[in-house]
């Protein structure tokens, strides 16, 4: 009897691991494989496309179904990109994570929000309404629970720990932070340093 409950979890480790790795390259190309921890939530694979060498950690939920009113929506995270534990990331539309893009835990990344504005239906029963493409740049890193609603954020740049980042564009090499975020630091070509900004990105002194 122990026997045969311990084939029967072998047998069933198994099943996850052809299943994840059938998952991984379905929505990448087959030359480029892809690690994805399991438990992860994905729906709308037809959507969602892995550039390659992606790995996304344990716990994700990521999500790409088009409005009913809209035929098109696209997810799309870049390649060497690492996608951190618990991270909640959801497209309506238009969402494009670039290559090396680095999330740490509970990020999460949105191109769209519930509506709330009949006071007489409960904000679930209302509908879906995008906001706004997102594009988080080549080579970036969005700290622990950093929420991304609707902005475009450049190449090269961190977004501090707890921000929360609601449309707007943002240039590459810049250090964003806050709720609401906002620019505090870029990089100065000129003097070769990171340097502190007012909230338009303007360098200071």
């Amino acid at each position: 009897m122990i026997r045969y409950l311990i084939f029967k979890i072998q047998l069933i480790g198994h099943w996850w691991k052809v299943r994840w790795f059938m998952l991984s390259n379905l929505i990448s190309p087959p030359q480029k494989r892809n690690h994805i921890a399991s438990p992860c939530w994905m729906d709308g694979l037809e959507n969602i496309r892995l550039e390659g060498h992606v790995r996304i950690f344990s716990d994700c939920y990521i999500v790409a179904r088009p409005l009913a009113d809209s035929p098109y929506c696209r997810l799309q995270i870049g390649a060497h990109s690492m996608i951190g534990h618990y991270n909640h990331i959801i497209a309506v539309q238009d969402v494009k994570i670039e290559e090396h893009v680095l999330t740490a835990h509970r990020v999460y990344i949105s191109d769209n929000i519930h509506d709330y504005e009949n006071i007489a239906l409960p904000i679930m029963q209302q509908p879906i309404k995008q906001i706004g493409s997102v594009v988080i740049g080549a080579g970036s890193w969005l700290g622990e629970n950093v929420c991304i609603l609707g902005a475009q954020i450049g190449k090269h740049c961190v977004v501090g720990a707890n921000s929360v980042v609601t449309g707007g564009v943002y240039p590459d090499y810049c250090v964003i932070a806050g709720a609401p975020a906002r620019i505090v630091k870029r990089y100065n070509f000129e003097t070769g340093k990171w340097e502190k900004t007012s909230p338009d990105g303007t360098f200071i002194g």
